[in-house]
């Protein structure tokens, strides 16, 4: 046997151990994240949704488009601008264009406050003080490359030893 052949061979039987590590790993970093962003959103006296906003928010920004950003449901958006109003961050004021939609728009603390959570967030995220400049461009190539990626979705997913004693049993 070649040594690519053997190598393929051992990469195959390591891909199922290979992810779970990273999904392991992804996971602790997920919580990880989730710990600094709480603890960011404590020291701001908001919410962590509110803090995603926050971050999320240019200039003037329909609720709308905000929600769309956040990935939330429109609804969750005015309880957001609620707390971001009381904090003092944010107003909401009608669009010049259309009455009926409601923007967002950062106040003067609103965007100061943005500029020392933006700094906040890139002192304590690991890729800003783990990974060199190249190493997060590749970070960030990778990241792109799995989010644009469609994977199989949940109708192509693997068939189970379940699902197939299902199927078995079904037909007979």
């Amino acid at each position: 046997m070649s040594v690519e052949a053997r190598e393929s061979g051992e990469a195959q039987a390591n891909g199922p151990a290979l992810n779970r590590e990273i999904l392991d790993a992804f996971g602790v970093l997920v919580k990880q994240l989730a710990g600094i962003g709480q603890s960011i959103a404590v020291s701001f006296r908001v919410a962590p949704s509110d803090l995603l906003a926050l971050v999320k928010l240019d200039g003037v920004l329909a609720m709308k488009e905000l929600a769309q950003r956040m990935g939330c449901d429109a609804s969750f958006v005015t309880a957001v601008a609620d707390g971001l109003e009381r904090a003092g961050l944010a107003k909401r004021e009608p669009s010049q264009r259309d009455r009926r939609v409601k923007n967002l728009v950062l106040t003067q603390e609103g965007i100061a406050a943005k500029e020392r959570l933006m700094q906040e967030l890139a002192e304590r995220m690991p890729w800003c003080y783990a990974l060199d400049d190249t190493e997060r461009e590749c970070f960030l190539g990778l990241l792109k490359k799995m989010l644009s990626s469609h994977g199989p979705s949940a109708d192509s997913a693997p068939e189970t030893a379940s699902d197939s004693r299902d199927a078995t049993v079904r037909s007979e």
